[in-house]
């Protein structure tokens, strides 16, 4: 062990001396996306049976089959109507928001939805620009919404420190990621780590994009250690769903 530590060292100090490896920095991205595709690839394959509700790989895929997956989570999780905690990190139009809104009728259940409404705080992968995706605040006339405006690293920890006891409540609450970004995810993630107790489900509507979701998914589960059984998936994988054990 020690001759292959000093010789990794030794390889180090050369290459500060020498940094051939410059060479490789024009595809940084490209190896880094390549890596990050394989480990998505591996961790389907490594787990697509332990879904409990599944639909098949299709070539096309259809947005709104999504719907599909949540009503699975309300008929099998959220029976009698029950109440919950509903938090969405990334709003756009609303129609995931107004879906949950619409399916849970419980008096108690409380809805926050978290988003700039400016579009796009930075590029998302080779398509998507700063600002792109803007859209108009939701007008909802319910009053257990709140929308809270603005990026999540500015809003987020005033609204714990407002909210903590939402949080820490026995009632389950439903994580729906839908902030694209990996810088947004991660955040969102780690924040709300200390809050969520077992039974909680996280809904993710990018998983299958390696560099963004997934990448923030799998950093999350190893540097917190916390255990996310598979739930259900859509698209593709692009919309997956966990729930806390």
């Amino acid at each position: 062990m020690k001759p292959l530590i000093k010789l990794t060292g030794f390889v180090k100090s050369c290459l500060l001396l020498l940094p051939i490896t410059f060479l490789f920095y024009p595809f940084t991205k490209l190896m880094l996306f390549l890596s990050y595709l394989n480990k998505l690839l591996v961790w389907i394959y490594g787990n697509k049976k332990k879904f409990e509700y599944r639909e098949p790989v299709a070539f096309n895929r259809n947005y709104n089959n999504r719907y599909n997956l949540y009503k699975y989570i309300s008929d099998n999780y959220l029976k009698d109507n029950s109440e919950i905690v509903y938090l969405e990190f990334g709003v756009a139009g609303g129609t995931s928001f107004k879906w949950w809104l619409n399916e849970n009728k419980n008096d108690s259940s409380r809805f926050y939805g978290f988003d700039t409404f400016e579009g796009l705080p930075e590029n998302w992968g080779m398509f998507f620009r700063k600002g792109d995706m803007q859209h108009q605040e939701s007008q909802v006339q319910d009053n257990r919404v709140k929308f809270v405006k603005g990026l999540f690293q500015d809003t987020l920890v005033p609204f714990i420190q407002e909210n903590r006891g939402d949080l820490k409540s026995a009632v389950r609450k439903i994580v729906h990621m839908d902030a694209d970004l990996y810088s947004s995810t991660i955040f969102v993630l780690t924040q709300l780590y200390p809050y969520l107790q077992p039974g909680d489900i996280i809904l993710f509507d990018e998983f299958n994009v390696p560099l963004h979701e997934f990448k923030a998914f799998n950093e999350f589960i190893k540097a917190f250690y916390i255990e996310l059984k598979p739930l259900g998936a859509v698209n593709n994988y692009l919309q997956v769903a966990f729930v806390v054990k």
